[in-house]
């Protein structure tokens, strides 16, 4: 996954309006193993569907936002709660 660093600076969560940072490769495993699984539902309850390539997290690292052929999606209801993992 390759955000650009200028792009990673203006980033920030649409909820709480703090800065953002990558996920971690473990995180991400754990994301994606627990999708497979069909064990992750988004914010709105709808499972999530499909492997992502990263992930941005809050510093209260209670929310996910998916990272798919390098696009983030920031929208509030499509996030993924971490309490699940």
């Amino acid at each position: 996954m390759a955000i650009d660093e200028g792009l990673l600076d203006l980033l920030v969560c649409p909820e709480t309006r703090e800065k953002l940072s990558l996920a971690d490769a473990e995180l991400v495993a754990k994301v994606n193993a627990a999708i497979t699984a069909g064990q992750l539902k988004n914010r709105r309850g709808a499972p999530v569907k499909g492997a992502i390539d990263g992930g941005l997290v809050r510093p209260d690292r209670k929310v996910l936002y998916a990272v798919q052929d390098d696009i983030p999606n920031l929208l509030v209801d499509d996030a993924i709660p971490l309490d699940q993992l």
